[in-house]
């Protein structure tokens, strides 16, 4: 543990409050992409299959009942609670192109073939691009609300932080997983044009706006 893994969990858990409160506050899931709420869902449920075979810290347990409870809640609102306002004519990104190409390489590309470590890296390179349908749902729609687009700023910042996280892992630590480093360098190579009109546009009272696609 350090400071930049606390901070990166952190951050990671209060983007998905800050969706969380969205959707209840406003009774209203609109611009939100079900399809990226499921890949997370499947991502934390791949990879916490160790909860039930392997115990490391309370704080480790209880981090990631949290995540599972909040993505399974998030996924109950979008398509159970507040499905009348899901607006599933955007949220079109055939998830197909993500899992056949991830399932693939996880079989390919993982440290032990054994099922649980296959799903553990399953959910490493899917997590690097379950943001995709909600990047590709906003530029689709051309804009974003302004809750939305803090939630994809601590998304992104969480990222950020677990890179600083293995920096300092290497130097302290002389750790390195190649699996987790270069999906995360991919995952924060998605969120670098959003991060430009975070700090140019949202955070100067504008509305994140991209142009409509031909």
């Amino acid at each position: 543990m350090n400071v930049f893994r606390i901070l990166g969990d952190v951050s990671h858990l209060l983007a998905m409050i800050i969706l969380l409160m969205k959707m209840w506050k406003t009774k209203s899931c609109a611009g939100i992409s079900g399809k990226s709420q499921l890949l997370f869902a499947l991502v934390f449920t791949t990879r916490y299959l160790d909860l039930v075979t392997t115990y490391i810290s309370l704080y480790n347990t209880v981090m990631k009942v949290i995540f599972l409870v909040c993505a399974y809640i998030t996924i109950y609102l979008i398509y159970i609670r507040f499905r009348k306002t899901y607006d599933s004519e955007n949220d079109t990104f055939r998830l197909e192109f993500l899992l056949v190409p991830v399932i693939g390489l996880s079989f390919l590309e993982n440290y032990e073939f054994t099922p649980l470590e296959i799903l553990w890296t399953f959910s490493i390179y899917l997590e690097s691009v379950a943001i995709l349908p909600q990047l590709f749902m906003i530029s689709k729609t051309g804009e974003a609300e302004s809750i939305t687009t803090h939630y994809l700023f601590f998304l992104g910042l969480y990222r950020m932080l677990y890179l600083a996280n293995w920096i300092w892992r290497y130097h302290t630590e002389k750790f390195y997983d190649q699996i987790a480093v270069v999906s995360g360098v991919v995952q924060t190579i998605f969120y670098f044009d959003f991060f430009y009109l975070y700090f140019t546009k949202v955070l100067r009272g504008k509305k994140l706006s991209l142009p409509m696609p031909v």
